[in-house]
Formats: C-alpha cells, sequence, structure tokens
C-alpha cells in the first residue's frame, strides 16, 4: 500500500518485488554456506540489522529507488536467515536426539509466527491512523533490531572444530550442493510450494481493489493469517494430502472471481491450506537432508522458489489473482505426482 500511494503503478511494485528476488537469487546459497561454515546465530542476528536497515531506507526515501533499495537489504537479511532457522533448529532437536519432533515443532513456529500477524494488524491500523507510514516505518524499524537481540539468546549446537578446520567456505558451499542433487525431488517440492508465498505481498492491493478503505485494510485481511495459522498448525497433526493444494488454487480462484470485500473469506482459506502443504514439504526436506551442510541445502531450495516467484510477479500484472491461482493448481500437479 505504501508503494501504490507513493505513486507507483502495479508493474512499478512488480519490478521492485523482482529486485528483491533477484537479490534473494544471488546471495541465497551463499549466504547459506556462510551458516554452514561460521554461524547460524549469527546470521540470524545481522538478518534483523539488514531488514531494519531497509525499512529505514523506505521512511527516508519515499521514492521507487529508495524502495528498490529497501528492498535489496530486506533481501541480504532474508538470506542470512533462510536455511540458517531451519538448521539451527534441526539441528538443536538432534544434539538431543529428538529430531522426530522438527515437524510439529516446525508447524507450531508457523502458527506463532502467523498468529503474531493479528495484533500487529491491529497495532499496524493504529500506527498509520496517528502517524502515517511513516510512524509504522521506524516500528518496524525497532521491531526488525529486537528480532536481533532475541537471536542472540538462541542457543546453537557446537560443531565439530576439526570439521570445521577442513572444510572452508567454498568446500562448504559445494558440499551442500552436491548433496540437493540426491534429493531433488524434495528440494523441487519446497521450491515451488515456498514461491506460492511471494502472492502474500499482493494480499493489501487486494483487499483495496475489492474496496476495503486503505485505514481499514489491515483490520479486513486480519483472518488471513489466522487462516494460514490454523493451516500450518494442522500440518503438525494430520498427513500429507496431495488433492489440498488443488483445492486451494480453486479457492483462490473462485475469490478473484468474486472481487468483492467477502471474498477475503475464501483468500484466507486459500492461505490456510496453502500453509499446510507448505510445512509438510519443508519437513521432509529436513528429515531427508543427512550432510551437515543444512543451511546450504536448504538454501538450494530457497533460490529456486525464488526464480518462480518472478513468474507470480509477472502473472500479477498480466492475469492478477486468476492467472496466480491456476499456476498453483500447475504445481499441485507436480507436487501430487512427485
Amino acid at each position: 500500500m505504501l508503494f501504490a500511494d507513493s505513486g507507483l503503478s502495479d508493474a512499478s511494485i512488480s519490478v521492485l518485488l523482482a529486485i528483491w528476488s533477484l537479490t534473494s537469487v544471488v546471495f541465497e546459497v551463499p549466504s547459506g554456506a556462510l551458516a554452514d561454515r561460521f554461524s547460524r546465530r549469527g546470521c540470524l542476528v545481522a538478518s534483523g540489522v539488514l531488514q531494519a536497515f531497509g525499512y529505514a531506507a523506505w521512511v527516508l526515501f519515499p521514492s521507487f529507488w529508495g524502495f528498490a533499495a529497501g528492498f535489496v537489504l530486506w533481501g541480504l537479511g532474508g538470506t542470512l536467515q533462510s536455511g540458517a532457522f531451519e538448521a539451527l533448529l534441526y539441528d538443536g532437536l538432534a544434539a538431543n536426539g529428538d529430531e522426530d519432533r522438527y515437524g510439529r515443532l516446525n508447524a507450531r513456529v508457523d502458527t506463532i509466527e502467523l498468529i503474531a500477524q493479528v495484533p500487529v494488524a491491529v497495532i499496524a491500523t493504529a500506527l498509520f491512523s496517528f502517524g502515517g507510514y511513516e510512524l509504522a516505518g521506524w516500528a518496524s524499524v525497532a521491531m526488525c533490531l529486537a528480532s536481533s537481540v532475541i537471536a542472540l539468546r538462541f542457543p546453537e549446537p557446537e560443531r565439530d572444530d576439526e570439521d570445521d578446520d577442513e572444510l572452508g567456505y567454498l568446500a562448504t558451499l559445494k558440499t551442500g550442493l552436491r548433496a540437493s542433487v540426491p534429493i531433488k525431488r524434495a528440494v523441487l517440492a519446497v521450491a515451488l510450494v515456498y514461491s506460492i508465498d511471494a502472492f502474500e505481498e499482493y494480499f493489501t492491493l487486494l483487499a483495496q481493489d475489492w474496496s476495503v478503505p486503505t485505514v481499514w485494510v489491515p483490520m479486513a485481511t486480519i483472518g488471513v493469517p489466522l487462516m494460514g495459522a490454523a493451516g500450518a498448525s494442522l500440518a503438525g497433526r494430520l498427513p500429507f494430502r496431495g488433492w489440498v493444494l488443488f483445492a486451494s488454487g480453486a479457492t483462490l480462484i473462485a475469490a478473484a472471481l468474486l472481487a468483492v470485500p467477502l471474498a477475503i473469506i475464501l483468500l484466507g482459506l486459500f492461505y490456510g491450506l496453502y500453509r499446510f502443504v507448505l510445512v509438510h514439504v519443508e519437513t521432509e526436506l529436513q528429515h531427508r537432508i543427512e550432510s551437515d551442510a543444512r543451511a546450504t541445502v536448504t538454501s538450494v531450495a530457497a533460490i529456486g522458489s525464488e526464480f518462480v516467484a518472478f513468474a507470480i510477479y509477472g502473472l500479477w500484472v498480466l492475469g492478477s489473482a486468476v492467472a496466480i491461482g491456476v499456476m498453483v493448481l500447475v504445481v499441485a500437479l507436480v507436487i501430487w505426482r512427485r
């Protein structure tokens, strides 16, 4: 909404999102290797700081190039977090022999992350009412810095010093890339499904297009992350079903065709079904990784998702949400047959 209200067209917004993805494409795998070679916790700390600088750039320079600079910083921060968090979580469980609990814990993390968006939406509405985008932006900067402080307290399992001495950064990178080949189907599944999450960036624009006033958009879309949280939570308790992603795509198409404020309910249902599938494919990938370069392998899947995300940005400009819903159906077909 900030971009649109600053005078940017849908095409310009998609270019900005493409810059965001391009940054991830360039730095995703190298950042995963950094996490494997040095410190995954350190990468999480740096991630929050870089994202804070990104939001600051948006507030200080509210123009296309200011937004672009912010996305580059956010993209760098995102790549440092991607892979590092999953690896830190899985290895922390494995150190105690509890790796079988990863699926449920991953589902719980996703659930909490999505539920947290509810109070954030309420706060965003209040901040926007009192201080517009500027106040909301500085609050975002503070929250990112707070996340870095919290990350400093995360426990990190000790590593084998001999292995660290033998494997340098480039060797770790090569190890992670080689380890991705035998489990390429699981990597592809995560890449395809996770790429759909890029569509989340358009939820607020959809609400505006469906005649919801800007000031009420955060409250109107508050149910979407709640439905996503429900889907993620159920993924920790129910087995994977191939038809779920098909149902998700069909629901999105129905919402886009309806195109009224009530269609946000269908948008939430789409997101809940999608999150159910995402937790399952992410969990399966972590269980299949046998290499110590866990963050690098996870980053390989993430970089694949960034390539597919370019299609999301293009489809938004060319055919809006209906075209993206059709893409979800195609991804569902690939995942079901994997």
